[in-house]
């Protein structure tokens, strides 16, 4: 009778602890804050990361990260570890042929000896500012580039979950 309830202890036990640990063990989903680590790698090149410096942390379905990535994290775990692959419409978009317009050389700061590839920082009506690539320079006119510059190319992140918790 003793080894019986014992047994039947032990048991018990065993299925308490397997049901709390299956509890506790917290999915990448709706109503949850991720903090995790990233490397992202654009045409073979590591372009940033996070390993070893601030994680980065985001709740999912704030729109806070492109779709691509977010939708292939769904489901994780804590220290689940991945390599996901992004397609440019699920990422920063396709390149849009009408985002390429061309200006004077005047229009550009006095002084700058403008180059293909060259970022430039343009500034909307509302103040806010963003990038702009000098795709093309042609005698006294020079042609940017407002596309993203991650646009039309295919991301890949490797992605450690550090944390899952519920978002406020």
């Amino acid at each position: 009778m003793k080894k019986f309830i014992l047994s039947g202890v032990v048991l018990l036990m065993a299925g308490m602890l397997n049901l709390s640990a299956f509890a506790d063990d917290a999915m990448v989903g709706p109503g949850k804050k991720v903090t995790m680590d990233y490397t992202l790698i654009v045409d073979n090149a590591q372009v940033e990361t996070s390993v070893g410096k601030a994680p980065l942390s985001y709740v999912v379905g704030s729109r806070s990260i492109i779709p691509g990535l977010e939708s292939q994290m769904n489901g994780m775990r804590v220290n689940d570890e991945k390599t996901v692959t992004v397609a440019p419409k699920d990422g920063y978009g396709e390149i849009d042929p009408k985002a390429f317009k061309e200006f004077p050389l005047t229009t550009l700061p006095k002084g700058l000896d403008p180059k293909v590839g060259m970022v430039l920082q343009a500034t909307a009506p509302d103040g806010s500012k963003f990038p702009a690539v000098i795709s093309k320079v042609d005698g006294d006119k020079v042609e940017l580039n407002f596309n993203h510059p991650l646009a039309g190319k295919t991301l890949t992140f490797k992605v450690k979950v550090l944390k899952i918790e519920s978002a406020s």
